[in-house]
């Protein structure tokens, strides 16, 4: 999941919308709304000063949707484009778009583009960076825990800085953290909690740790045993003065699909999703409605480096008016409204069992008789 790339989005939103859509947006990204957007654009301004981080923002809607310039102003720089009558060339250009601007990690868009969709706004990050020391690549059979008996592909790497590495002490519980450097100012941090631990809850309880909220002992200090998940402090005779911190890690590569509504009151998204009326009279004078909010991750962790990528996308239709209807049709009206004729026919021999005539409608009168 990259929150990074979903919260500009959120913040965005906020600055445009009203009433307990405002109020659940503006929870959502921890700040008020009026400045919301300020905020968002200086978010982006830390990811482009990085040579390691690409970010990209789109925004595509329909002519006939007018938008306020007040709104746009507030976007940084980005791709503005239109969206057609024909919403399957639409998906095609917005697919390349998050290709090209993920370099391939994300291959195409992850809303589904109707003639419903008015409004489309997504965001695109890409972070790519190369450890400043590599690891080696190798295969390792693990004694413990799940993989145990299985052999993984594995990442090792030796080194004297003992205090890459760091047991915390947090409410969910101890974490082991390492923190891997990388070339363009990023650092990836992997988390280890004990094995009972929630993910949600190690990785919660990692934020903080690297916000500074939770106190942490350095691998150096720590006692002999094990003072922390998967970490094992030994002294033993080496050949060499240099104490060391061995490193095993598994290669990994893992993609995932999010689809924000899923946990609407999570991202604010609870009121703005109900289309019976609008929510973002910030962006449009015509009503509009969030209906779609989904988020596609690629990230790959290799012995020379890390990449990862995902695209955030929102889709808005028209909110408070009736969906126009899927098909185009043909409408034809017969009335009856002088005299006709009748036949009986039997269906498989096109017999025809009885004719008749109807000069004259069964009034009311007659009907009571």
């Amino acid at each position: 999941m990259a929150g990074a790339g979903a919260w500009p989005l959120l913040a965005h939103l906020a600055s445009a919308a009203e009433g307990r859509g405002r109020t659940e947006l503006q929870d959502a990204v921890g700040m008020d709304a009026a400045t919301a957007s300020q905020a968002a654009r200086a978010v982006l301004s830390i990811m482009d000063r990085s040579t390691a981080i690409r970010s990209a923002l789109g925004l595509w809607s329909r002519p006939d949707l007018p938008l306020h310039p007040a709104w746009i102003a507030t976007l940084p720089e980005g791709m503005y484009g239109e969206l057609t009558s024909d919403p399957a060339a639409d998906q095609l250009r917005l697919d390349a778009w998050a290709k090209e601007q993920t370099g391939g990690l994300i291959p195409a868009m992850p809303l589904q583009l109707t003639d419903r969709v008015l409004l489309v706004l997504a965001m695109a990050l890409t972070v790519r960076t190369t450890w400043l020391r590599r690891f080696t690549d190798g295969i390792d059979l693990f004694e413990y825990g799940p993989w145990a008996g299985r052999e993984i592909h594995v990442l090792r790497r030796r080194t004297r800085v003992l205090d890459r590495a760091r047991v915390a002490d947090t409410p969910a519980g101890p974490l082991t953290m390492l923190r891997v450097m990388g070339t363009g100012g990023i650092d990836v941090h992997l988390v280890l909690g004990d094995e009972s631990m929630k993910p949600g809850h190690v990785l919660t309880a990692g934020i903080d740790v690297v916000a500074g909220r939770h106190p942490t002992t350095p691998a150096g200090l720590l006692p002999a045993g094990s003072p922390g998940p998967g970490m094992t402090v030994r002294h033993v005779r080496d050949r060499t003065p240099d104490d060391a911190l061995n490193v095993t890690v598994p290669r990994f590569t893992i993609a995932s699909t999010h689809d924000l509504l899923d946990l609407p009151e999570v991202f604010g998204l609870a009121t703005v999703t109900d289309v019976t009326r609008g929510h973002f009279p910030g962006i449009s004078a015509q009503p509009l409605a969030v209906t779609q909010a989904r988020q596609d991750a690629v990230a790959t962790f290799q012995a020379t480096g890390f990449e990862a990528a995902a695209v955030t996308a929102l889709g808005a239709v028209g909110g408070g008016i009736a969906p126009p209807p899927p098909y185009r049709v043909r409408h034809i009206d017969l009335d009856f409204s002088h005299p006709f004729g009748f036949l009986t026919v039997d269906r498989r021999s096109r017999l025809i069992l009885t004719a008749g005539w109807v000069a004259e409608p069964q009034n009311l009168s007659r009907l009571e008789e």
